[in-house]
């Protein structure tokens, strides 16, 4: 398959060093406006094209892969979750899925410890003191908040991004928990010191601080559901930079009105940029818009992934980060 006629279909706004690379390499068609195609719009670009390049806020299910035409062979994810595309349906109708693994591990895990610290310091109270104009000077006593040092990082999720996040996490002097789906290999967890936990509910009750960093999968939705949230310590933390789905967010939005759980750090929500209202009123919520992975540098680092997961396939050849259902 010659790679200058493959027609590919970008669903978003890429940086633009990856659309002027897209474009001397395919016969591509980019989106004018930054704003996620409507189902339609979608329907119709996955009958024209041979790659579809879609992102995390396009549902591919497995409506919308019926609606596929006989052209679409791949989609090239922009992301490193495939939550939002429903794999084994692809792999049915003969279209491979790849997608763009390991290239925001530090980014996220590097918003992970800041939203630890935002949180436990209470950076977001004080940097609203300020713009308020309602800082009087210095007092022994105002807007205390945390040690990190010596505090039980619980981390939900041992893959890339939580290991990247345990390794931060000893250099702040954190002790480094961990429940993950296998445990990992002697030597990784000798070189996080983390301590590993078969049961969940044990490793939740006893943290001060609770790390997301798994993926959205059948199996992880509402993981941390109300039973598990009541688990934690009132003096506890939890922290989110993985998925919404992974935590019942009202749920947690009465436990923190209630005091029940000390803080929360979000940068993804349940429904996207529909965000319980209530969580908005807190003091000890720390709320970012999905920021997670968004530095200049990973997103042209996700840009390169894409275009050699498609010019492999062009090539012949099966894309080096194809995502094989059942393995996720």
């Amino acid at each position: 398959m010659g790679s200058q006629r493959l027609s590919v279909v970008v669903t978003r706004r890429l940086p633009e060093v990856v659309e002027t690379r897209m474009k001397e390499l395919f016969d591509v068609e980019l989106r004018d406006d930054d704003t996620p195609m409507t189902r339609d719009e979608l329907a119709s670009a996955m009958q024209r094209a041979d790659v579809l390049v879609p992102t995390l806020t396009d549902q591919i299910d497995q409506g919308m892969l019926a609606k596929a035409g006989d052209k679409l062979k791949l989609i090239a994810n922009y992301g490193a979750g495939v939550d939002h595309i429903d794999v084994a349906t692809a792999r049915q109708r003969g279209i491979l899925v790849a997608n763009t693994p390991g290239v925001s591990a530090d980014d996220t895990a590097d918003m992970t410890l800041a939203m630890i610290l935002a949180v436990t310091r209470r950076i977001p109270e004080g940097l609203a003191l300020m713009h308020a104009g309602g800082w009087q000077g210095w007092s022994p006593t105002a807007m205390l908040g945390g040690r990190i040092a010596g505090r039980r990082l619980g981390i939900l999720g041992m893959g890339r991004i939580g290991q990247a996040v345990a390794k931060r996490a000893r250099c702040f002097g954190m002790q480094v928990h961990y429940h993950n789906r296998r445990r990992l290999h002697a030597a990784i967890e000798a070189e996080h010191e983390a301590t590993y936990w078969e049961s969940l509910d044990q490793m939740v009750s006893r943290m001060d601080i609770i790390s997301i960093n798994c993926p959205h999968t059948p199996s992880t939705f509402h993981l941390m559901n109300a039973r598990r949230l009541k688990l934690m310590k009132p003096d506890a933390v939890i922290v989110n930079t993985s998925r919404g789905e992974v935590i019942d967010e009202n749920a947690l939005t009465r436990m923190l009105r209630a005091g029940e759980i000390a803080g929360a750090g979000l940068d993804v929500f349940e429904r996207g940029p529909d965000i319980n209202p209530r969580l908005r009123d807190l003091d000890n919520v720390v709320l970012l818009p999905h920021m997670g992975s968004a530095t200049r540098e990973g997103r042209i680092e996700m840009g390169e992934k894409v275009i050699i997961n498609i010019k492999t396939f062009a090539d012949g050849h099966r894309p080096p980060d194809q995502v094989v259902p059942g393995v996720l």
